[in-house]
């Protein structure tokens, strides 16, 4: 069924947890790409330290579960900042190099060396699919599979394929040009987990 919409397809999963950022400009959604990397260190960490035999040490729900990687969805209309979110979340995980809108590639990769261990992230921007077929046609799944970060935008664009993302932020204009309102929605333990430390 060709995708005649960009009206977002929110998950039928149920919502762990949801909040919404008031980001009144760029350094503010830079910021929270920033605090979003801290959390998804700080979950990696607590997975992997909750992995290790620790005896007599208790842990929350939400850290008692492998961090088997994570899927975040970005939607919003051209120009709400969903790859401005993306670079700073990149950087905040240490990337010092350029970040490319993966428009025309479809994916941009990136290795970061991290103190929990090498981290990889994919970032998709699904803007020019028509349908969503031109996903499963990719050979994407392996990378949802792989234990790492996947940031997608225009995830519409896929329709269903992509299966229940682990968190799902939604960008729309908030009154003036620069700002924008965030309303950041889990629907997995880790996302949740990222989400509480943001």
């Amino acid at each position: 069924m060709p995708v005649n919409s960009d009206h977002a397809l929110l998950p039928s999963a149920p919502v762990q947890l949801e909040r919404s950022f008031a980001l009144a400009d760029e350094a503010a959604t830079q910021a929270f790409g920033a605090r979003f990397a801290q959390a998804i260190e700080s979950v990696r960490e607590a997975s992997r330290q909750h992995a290790a035999p620790q005896p007599d040490e208790a842990h929350s729900a939400a850290d008692s579960h492998p961090f088997n990687g994570l899927q975040v969805q970005l939607i919003g209309d051209l120009g709400a900042g969903k790859t401005t979110l993306v670079r700073a979340t990149l950087r905040g995980l240490g990337h010092a190099g350029r970040v490319r809108s993966p428009t025309y590639t479809l994916v941009e990769p990136y290795m970061l060396e991290r103190p929990a261990g090498e981290l990889a992230l994919y970032h998709f921007d699904l803007y020019r699919f028509t349908d969503p077929a031109e996903w499963a046609d990719a050979g994407f799944r392996e990378y949802f599979d792989s234990g790492a970060i996947c940031l997608v935008e225009w995830p519409q664009r896929a329709g269903s394929l992509l299966g229940v993302p682990d968190l799902v932020f939604s960008l729309e204009l908030d009154g003036d040009a620069d700002a924008r309102k965030l309303v950041a929605r889990a629907y997995s333990e880790s996302g949740k987990a990222c989400l509480e430390r943001c």
